[in-house]
């Protein structure tokens, strides 16, 4: 199982960037091994916080539908994920608090890999960043 993070839909959708045609590839690639595609609802919080705040709401749907259509399940944010995320932003692991709510939902549902282009997931141990 792999978590799906904001930034690979929007760089799906967006114009050209230099991870756009990374995204292509490697999701290709997960689809193709048939590996189970997964994110929670801060990802689409994240989507709709970042198009919001820039002023492109046009960008929101889109992304949204490229997001639901890759992964296979969005899972529901838990107060004990909260809980875990507090304690994970409150460790020296540097991440911001939506990255601590992911990484604690990714525990919760014992999932170890991420596809991201986010760097700073790499400093949490245990996890594997795809991107």
């Amino acid at each position: 199982m792999i978590f799906v993070d904001s930034n690979v839909p929007m760089y799906l959708v967006g114009k050209a960037h230099r991870h756009k045609a990374d995204a292509l590839r490697i999701l290709d690639g997960l689809i193709v091994g048939e590996q189970r595609l997964v994110s929670d609802a801060e990802v689409l919080q994240k989507i709709l916080h970042r198009y919001s705040a820039i002023s492109r709401l046009d960008a929101i749907q889109p992304v949204f539908d490229a997001l639901t259509s890759l992964v296979d399940e969005v899972f529901p944010i838990a107060q004990s994920d909260v809980e875990s995320a507090k304690t994970i932003v409150l460790g020296s692991y540097g991440l911001s608090a939506r990255d601590a709510v992911h990484v604690a939902v990714m525990r919760s549902h014992g999932i170890t890999r991420i596809m991201s282009f986010d760097t700073a997931f790499d400093r949490f141990p245990g996890l594997e960043r795809i991107g």
